[in-house]
């Protein structure tokens, strides 16, 4: 049976990076496929994100290349500034041949969903009837069995489905229904990440992130596509509060307080805070699951496998996971949950390299202390070194670069 002349339907919870590339590969396989989001539209801004290795050939095997090429966010490298905005350390993208911080190719997160949104409107245009994308919905229950799953909405129509795909971050809904409670699967890291939109600072060197380290805080301004405008970045060491989830108020207001007297920019970051559209906040947190596979339930991206946003690697992982479990459905249409178990194999290696944080975990990563503060300005200079620069590239290359993407042999009509 070739893709074709399958009749499986596929549900996908999540209309982020890695639920629209799975969809894109499923409707141009000719797989019939439902995408329901949460949101009512697609969510503009978010981080820049890095491909290389494995994650850019994928991107250039589904033909995204030339979408992404006139958004690239072409970043000079990163540069550490003191309290009055002095550098005293630059990582070139070239001087590490753009595996350091910064990689050859970088673009923010929405402008990676819409190039994904745009190629998978095409090809739903080409083959009416494979595709039906729903924002302002969600799954309120599944239930499965050997044939199938059977699944409600908050807004639509029940339905029945052959395979049901959880790509809905870090808080899935789906592989709570699937699997479990959040807290069974999630690790908490020690800290929180936030980033938001903000005017561009007359001063800031053009294509530079620059970031300061000061006690408690980590945080930066980093390029957009927009020269007007930049990505304020903020990585916060401080203890869980679940009263910060979902209260932006108590947020600002601890973000306010870490950045206090912090120099540099810090005052025009708070200034640009309160007003941004696309503030984002969230707790540092890792997810492992034994594995991401239950029956005719798979999870994909971040709600599979996370190792927060301090790894650079979320992104690359998912568009990896969504290429070849979109693959695996093509190939596996006379038995889903076979391939669904051969996807879980072909994801597991890059599962687990993209979970180690580049550097260790939050406590090399943001100093505690005015002396840690100055313990890691002295080691950045160590470390950007030319005689260090092996070290630092080993470092971040730590992700997909070293693992070959399985084949899968897809039928052909």
């Amino acid at each position: 049976m070739s893709p074709l002349d399958t009749t499986a339907h596929v549900l996908v919870s999540g209309g982020g990076i890695a639920g629209l590339a799975l969809a894109l590969q499923l409707v141009r396989h000719r797989v019939p496929v439902t995408v329901v989001e949460r949101a009512t539209a697609p969510r503009p801004g978010g981080q820049a994100v890095d491909l290389r290795g494995a994650s850019r050939e994928v991107a250039e095997r589904m033909g995204l290349m030339p979408g992404i090429e006139p958004r690239r966010l072409h970043e000079e490298g990163l540069a550490y500034v003191d309290g009055r905005g002095r550098v005293f350390g630059r990582m070139a993208m070239e001087s590490f041949d753009g595996k350091g911080a910064v990689a050859e190719i970088e673009i923010a997160r929405g402008d990676l969903a819409d190039v994904l949104l745009t190629a998978l409107s095409r090809a739903a245009d080409t083959t009416p009837g494979l595709l039906d994308l729903r924002f302002g919905d969600r799954i309120t229950s599944l239930t499965q069995d050997a044939d199938g799953v059977d699944v409600e909405f908050e807004t639509t129509d029940a339905a029945r489905y052959d395979i049901v795909v959880g790509a809905d971050g870090v808080h899935s809904a789906t592989r709570r229904l699937a699997f479990g409670p959040e807290e069974r699967f999630t690790t908490l890291l020690g800290g929180y990440a936030a980033f938001f939109t903000m005017p561009t600072p007359a001063d800031i060197d053009p294509g530079w992130f620059a970031m300061r380290f000061v006690p408690g805080a980590t945080f930066g301004i980093r390029p957009d596509l927009e020269p007007a405008t930049a990505k304020a970045m903020l990585t916060l060491r401080v203890e869980g509060d679940p009263l910060l989830r979902g209260d932006r108020a108590r947020q600002e207001d601890l973000i306010r307080r870490m950045l206090d007297s912090a120099g540099w920019r810090a005052p025009e970051i708070l200034d640009a805070m309160g007003t941004a559209t696309d503030f984002y906040f969230d707790e540092l947190v890792r997810v492992d699951m034994p594995s991401p596979v239950s029956g005719r339930v798979a999870l994909l991206g971040d709600a599979a496998s996370c190792g927060s946003p301090m790894t650079g690697m979320g992104t690359a992982t998912a568009l990896i996971g969504a290429y070849l479990l979109g693959e695996r459905i093509a190939a596996g249409a006379l038995d889903l949950p076979e391939a669904l178990t051969q996807y879980a194999d072909d994801i597991a290696p890059f599962v687990e390299r993209g979970k180690k944080i580049p550097g260790g975990g939050i406590k090399r990563m943001v100093p505690a202390t005015r002396i840690e503060a100055a313990m890691s300005r002295a080691m950045t200079g160590v470390m950007l070194s030319r005689a260090a620069r092996p070290l630092v590239r080993r470092m971040f290359t730590q992700g997909d670069d070293d693992f070959a993407l399985p084949d899968v042999a897809v039928p052909v009509a």
